[in-house]
């Protein structure tokens, strides 16, 4: 197959053994590949009200049909998986070179079925398939499991996604780590791994991915380099990387601040773009076949070198925990990586835990703004250690105990990224109409609103504005490009007919997108999700400390009469679900038991 490469590997954990199967390619010119295949795959596969951490669960570790090849920003992973925080259909992206090693080893996907019976690790290279023994990486950090594996194998060429002692503890925001700084972060898709007693996945491939023209490809990559990718618009990437956001979300009163409080934190020059170049980088960090090289490496007052850390982790890290101290943050940072866990959960577990504690509705033995318990409670959370153990279950759990749920800040027990949604409305309805729970990465309404043109304390044109977001996106992260790469579907069109032997048009990339998004509603319907899963904490309705949501509040009234809009919009009825004329018009008739089902109950 041009593209593609055809296969499958499966591998069933308890049985210890595996098979090399093919690509359901007939479902490739409805879904793409990625996330859209990923879905196809699970809804498929899991039978519904199964437990997220038990044998029954699958992950899905899904490429696309431009990995490995020379296109920009194409170098992602998705895995996808039984969300343990929710029960929703879960994804989670990550960069680096993992995904191009799986390509190149001859895999569209990877699926993990069942449970091992002692903790091991699956290495792949090409054709060769080993179930190894990981008792001696138990325990062991990330960075170090790596290293082990490689000199294991013999060979430092070997790409290793896996998870750290958070994932081992069941942390329910546990992540998966590759190339020592990027993660697959969000939705506790570690503890799965965990649960499954897999410690990492090691893969070395030696195989190339064949595509259709390649004369044509390489003429239209040198165009689309010049007029798409190294123009001005995507300058920030290699100048500030994602921290300049930090001034952006200040200027608009967005910045998460103290357990989302307030949206202006009065040290914010101290943990922005600036400060961070001020402090000294060295070097930048790029992902497989990547011009953008949006990371930088950071060194410390100490003189460490680790990564300058991203704008969520800032935002989650720093801001929201009352931090001022970009070294601090930066040891955040790694230690989330190295131990597994997401830093947009864990800073919003600290920040909630912090202000808990000041209020003295339980002590945590946490204040904002104290560094020293600040990192010795991440450590603490993902070894489960002391209060750790209780907050490693997340916010929705924590404030359930304690009676504070006017406080915790979390959609469908996913806990907020980086931007106050009361500073932008319309990503307080794609956050909460995100199938994975709060999520900014489905729909950013706030660059066309607090960071762009439209009012943004208004809900007036956001529903149709979020679901353009959530249908490109589909199609995206179904091709599996970054979300840095500002383009369009007429370019993706193109690429198919230069890489594959299959033919996507711009109008056949708007359906697919929304036949996509339109599966995972269907797979979280069938897990019970309805109306009143897609409501917003109580904390938003608050009035933010500054900014134009002081004149402008956001109501109750506002936002459900916005979220009816949204469902007209999408063509479901009053509780969320797809309509049987909906699933007729996109193709997914095949799924209408769910829908019959669903409004049964």
């Amino acid at each position: 197959m041009n593209g593609y490469v055809g296969h499958v590997l499966r591998v069933n954990l308890g049985e210890s053994t595996w098979e090399k199967e093919p690509l359901k390619d007939e479902w490739i010119s409805r879904y793409i590949g990625g996330v859209g295949m990923g879905y196809r795959y699970l809804i498929e596969e899991l039978d519904p009200g199964i437990d997220p951490l038990g044998p029954e669960n699958k992950m899905l570790f899904m490429t696309g049909p431009f990995t490995g090849t020379l296109i920009p920003t194409s170098s992602r992973l998705v895995v996808i998986t039984k969300s343990p925080v929710n029960n929703t259909i879960l994804l989670s992206h990550v960069g680096g070179s993992i995904a191009g090693e799986i390509k190149f080893a001859g895999y569209d996907a990877i699926i993990l079925e069942g449970k091992a019976e002692k903790p091991v690790y699956l290495y792949v290279k090409d054709d060769a398939v080993e179930i190894r023994d990981a008792g001696g990486l138990w325990g062991k950090d990330v960075h170090e499991t790596t290293q082990l594996i490689r000199e294991e194998s013999g060979d430092e060429r070997v790409k290793v996604i896996g998870i750290g002692p958070a994932g081992e503890n069941l942390v329910k925001f546990a992540s998966l780590t590759t190339d020592s700084y990027h993660a697959a972060g969000r939705g506790g898709i570690g503890a799965v791994l965990g649960s499954k007693n897999v410690k990492a996945v090691a893969v070395r491939g030696t195989k190339g991915v064949q595509v259709k023209d390649m004369v044509g490809l390489l003429d239209y990559l040198k165009e689309i380099m010049e007029e798409q990718v190294l123009k001005k618009d995507h300058e920030w990437t290699w100048t500030d990387g994602t921290p300049f956001i930090v001034d952006m979300s200040q200027e608009v009163h967005v910045l998460p601040t103290r357990n989302f409080q307030d949206g202006q934190f009065e040290e914010a020059k101290k943990i922005n773009s600036d400060a961070a170049l001020a402090k000294g980088t060295k070097n930048r960090i790029a992902c497989l076949a990547c011009p953008l090289s949006c990371g930088r490496y950071y060194v410390k007052a100490t003189g460490e070198v680790t990564e300058r850390a991203q704008y969520e982790t800032v935002a989650l890290g720093a801001s929201n925990c009352g931090i001022g101290d970009l070294d601090a943050v930066a040891e955040f940072s790694r230690l989330c990586n190295d131990l597994g866990m997401d830093t947009i959960s864990a800073g919003n577990v600290i920040g909630f835990a912090m202000e808990m504690t000041e209020m003295d509705i339980h002590d945590f033995g946490v204040g904002f703004g104290d560094v020293d318990a600040y990192l010795q409670l991440t450590s603490d959370i993902a070894y489960r250690n002391g209060v750790g153990d209780e907050l490693a279950e997340g916010v929705r759990s924590v404030a359930e105990k304690h009676g504070a749920e006017n406080l915790a800040v979390e959609i469908k027990g996913l806990e907020f990224p980086g931007y106050d949604p009361r500073g932008s409305f319309g990503m307080a309805l794609a956050y909460a109409t995100s199938s994975r729970g709060a999520c900014h990465q489905r729909a950013f309404v706030i660059e066309h609103e607090a960071f762009g043109e439209m009012e943004p304390c208004t809900f007036e044109g956001k529903a149709e504005q979020v679901i353009k977001g959530q249908n490109f996106t589909s199609v995206k992260e179904s091709l599996l490009f970054c979300d840095f790469w500002r383009t369009s579907r007429r370019i993706y069109s193109k690429l198919f007919d230069l890489v594959t032997d299959y033919s996507f048009s711009y109008d056949d990339l708007v359906v697919a997108g929304e036949r996509i998004w339109n599966l995972g509603r269907l797979f979280n319907v069938r897990e019970g999700y309805r109306r009143k899963e897609d409501h917003l904490p109580d904390r938003m309705y608050d009035e933010l400390g500054s900014g134009p949501a002081t004149e402008a509040k956001m109501t109750r009234e506002a936002y459900e009469a916005s979220l009816s809009e949204y469902y007209e919009l999408r063509g479901w009825d009053h509780e969320g679900i797809p309509t049987l004329d909906k699933l007729e018009e996109l193709g997914l008739s095949e799924f209408a038991d769910i829908v019959k089902e669903g409004a049964a109950k």
